[in-house]
């Protein structure tokens, strides 16, 4: 069930863009955090990558001219960077904390550039109505098909 409630969550990042006009952190985004709901340290190391994303694209766009494709392809490949050195540096300083990391090197960057795009609190309020909003539609329709 858990690929067919990828398209079901297209479906609704979609219905909801289309109603409110503001994007829940990307078209795909929310159904690859519902993937992840049961890991919430997954989805807070990937919220914490999209804000430094976002810090990073502030600091450089002083000195940089980052707009458009730029400014999109810069936040991608600063989530990267930063995904990087979270799978690289954060177990060496805390071991104990394995499973706290972050859902690809992707979903940070189209967090950051929609955090960019429309205001951090926006963002995460949108990207967190459409998650629970798959969630709850994946388990009803769990329930009934009775898996």
């Amino acid at each position: 069930m858990e690929y067919g409630l990828t398209f079901i969550g297209l479906l609704l990042s979609l219905l909801f863009i289309g109603i409110t006009g503001v994007y829940p952190g990307g078209i795909i985004v929310p159904s690859y955090l519902v993937l992840f709901i049961h890991q919430p340290e997954r989805i807070a190391g990937t919220i914490i990558t999209a804000f430094l994303s976002t810090l990073c694209y502030k600091f450089f766009s002083r000195y940089v001219i980052l707009f458009g494709k730029r400014r999109f392809v810069f936040i991608l490949i600063t989530a990267g960077i930063w995904v990087y050195i979270w799978y690289t540096l954060f177990p060496v300083l805390l071991p104990q904390s394995v499973e706290f990391r972050v859902i690809g090197w992707v979903v940070p960057g189209l967090i950051a550039n929609h955090f960019e795009r429309q205001g951090i609190v926006i963002t995460i309020c949108s990207l967190i109505t459409v998650t629970v909003m798959i969630f709850v539609i994946g388990r009803i329709i769990s329930l009934c098909m009775g898996i």
